[in-house]
């Protein structure tokens, strides 16, 4: 049985990377599995956190823009932040870091978008922070990797997902199902 979380991160689940044409590859699953995450984490009363990513100036989500905007519900309260971000790592130039502090989290699931880019650099951060940290599989997505000519086809967005995942080593739970995520 794995450790409750006390704490969900979810990162980056904007309108630009989420929905529309140029949502990550199986954004509909994805966004069914980060429901399922804070729909339990709400119930069960733990601190949940949304990363926004403020991408530079024509980016898809530059702030202010349609594609920047939060795309699942929040309900905004003592134990639900938004937490505006400048760079991939959700504690760098932040909040998030006092947030889980003053609420005394110790184990935290982070799920959302990119898996290789601003999941695992808040992941690698909570866990040089002492964090427990659970990484459900199927709740962090990304986009495929292009085809480099005499380099490598194109690597799926499944692939660059688990392998990102397996790159934080063997302290995080990242094997397990949303459906094994439990909160306290």
């Amino acid at each position: 049985m794995t450790q409750p979380a006390e704490a969900l991160i979810v990162v980056d689940m904007q309108t630009a990377f989420v929905s529309g044409a140029d949502a990550v590859p199986g954004a509909d699953q994805l966004l069914e599995r980060v429901g399922e995450l804070l729909d339990r984490a709400r119930e069960a009363g733990a601190v949940v956190v949304h990363l926004q990513n403020d991408g530079p100036p024509g980016a898809d989500d530059e702030p202010g823009t349609p594609g920047w905007e939060l795309h699942l519900p929040l309900k905004p309260g003592p134990r639900e932040h938004v937490v505006r971000k400048p760079r991939d790592d959700g504690f760098d130039g932040t909040s998030l870091g006092e947030i889980l502090v003053s609420a005394g989290v110790r184990s935290l699931a982070i799920c959302g978008v990119m898996s290789e880019m601003c999941v695992a650099a808040t992941a690698k951060t909570a866990l040089a922070r002492g964090y427990h940290v659970l990484l459900p599989h199927d709740a962090h997505g990304t986009y495929n990797i292009p085809a480099v000519v005499g380099v490598s086809e194109e690597i799926p967005a499944h692939v660059v997902s688990r392998v990102a995942a397996w790159s934080l080593g063997d302290q995080p739970e990242n094997t397990i199902p949303t459906s094994a995520i439990t909160f306290a």
